[in-house]
């Protein structure tokens, strides 16, 4: 096992009814911005909710963050931020609103183009406070200090990291996922599973607790990903889904041991020049990565075979194609395609595509930084 710093400060609020429990998370006197997405959570009441837990507070709202959270949209919620002198967030809605709540705790009190932080890494030397009531489980962004913005004007997707940016709390309620539509269930487990693959598919280091841990998560999402869209309104499973998607990127499991990510790096490229859906692109990614880069991840390719998957019998190389197919299965059983070809995007896409990953800088991706453009080539032709 490697050696590793574990810090988690955020405090989770999980089961029925939570929401109502925030206001004493939040400090006396706050002028509170709440954050959210579309009108689903207005629809659904939840936001009502909310507002009704923070009577007493002085409450600004800011919607429309996008499902990749653009840097252009958060900017303006940091202007009314900035003039209306708030000092506490709360994000109310998936992965994508909490990330772009980041960015917004980030950028307001920064000093430059807030731009920087994600495209030069530019210090982050302070944040606003911030809280989340989750509504969609995927991203593990409810209890991690990273995020994903995309900026229109450049066609850029672009990930940070900062130790100022956990949120203070996090409302899980299992409950309030009961409304989501199947084709948002389907992405959330997709999401937790590549997040956890990208942590666990690399190569062996005695890790046991983790990697036993983390084996546990990816069986949870096979049982109970496809019963959530067969019985949407069973709160027993959501709950398990749930705490899973966060499990998946608390950090937890990626501690003392390697991790990868260029799975996710080749698909924030789909997504920024091809608008899909993030857990599409990873849905298409991850199998054709697996199967480039088998021999590197060989020994714990025959573990995932043999203790997820169950599978023993047949040489090594049968059982690495079966595992990856196994994988490439699962995600299909979600009606998440795993091909380019099923949203009309062939070959001719990629040089485009290879161009922007040159131009961010992922030219040595992966758990060996040995993930170079050609590699990168050859996963995007193998996922058409």
């Amino acid at each position: 096992m490697q050696n590793f710093t574990f810090h988690n400060p955020t405090r989770i609020l999980f089961g029925k009814g939570r929401i109502a429990d925030i206001a004493r998370e939040i400090p006396a006197g706050a002028r509170v911005l709440i954050t959210y997405g579309g009108g689903s959570v207005v629809s659904t009441g939840t936001l009502d909710e909310v507002t009704a837990a923070l009577q007493g507070f002085t409450l600004f709202e800011f919607a429309g963050i996008e499902p990749n959270p653009t840097y252009e949209t958060l900017m303006q919620a940091v202007d009314l931020a900035r003039r209306e002198k708030i000092d506490f967030l709360l994000a109310v809605g998936g992965g994508s609103v909490i990330d772009g709540t980041k960015f917004i705790a980030a950028a307001i009190p920064f000093v430059g183009d807030p731009w920087d932080i994600l495209a030069r890494r530019a210090r982050v030397k302070s944040a606003i406070a911030f809280g989340s009531v989750l509504t969609l489980p995927a991203t593990g962004s409810e209890m991690n200090s990273g995020a994903v913005v995309t900026r229109r004007a450049g066609n850029d997707k672009l990930a940070f990291l900062n130790p100022l940016l956990f949120p203070r709390f996090s409302v899980l309620d299992p409950s309030k996922t009961f409304t989501l539509p199947p084709r948002q269930v389907a992405n959330g487990v997709v999401d937790a599973f590549v997040h956890i693959a990208e942590q666990y598919l690399t190569y062996p280091v005695d890790a046991r607790v983790q990697d036993r841990f983390a084996e546990g998560l990816l069986l949870t999402l096979i049982e109970e990903g496809p019963r959530a869209l067969h019985e949407p309104a069973d709160y027993d499973v959501r709950a398990n889904l749930m705490w899973t998607a966060t499990l998946a990127l608390n950090g937890l499991i990626g501690a003392g041991v390697p991790q990868d990510w260029a799975t996710h790096m080749l698909g924030h490229e789909l997504t920024a020049l091809h608008g899909l859906d993030h857990a599409q692109t990873l849905a298409v990614v991850l199998p054709a990565m697996l199967q480039v880069r088998r021999a590197e991840k060989r020994q714990k390719l025959l573990q995932y075979a043999e203790r997820v998957w169950g599978l023993r019998a047949g040489d090594d190389d049968m059982r690495i194609d079966l595992a990856i197919a196994h994988t490439r299965s699962f995600f299909e059983s979600l009606q998440v395609p795993t091909r380019l070809s099923a949203y009309g995007i062939g070959v001719e896409a990629i040089p485009a595509l290879l161009a922007q990953l040159e131009r961010h800088g992922m030219v040595a991706l992966g758990e060996h930084q040995n993930v170079d453009l050609a590699q990168s080539r050859q996963v995007y032709e193998l996922a058409v």
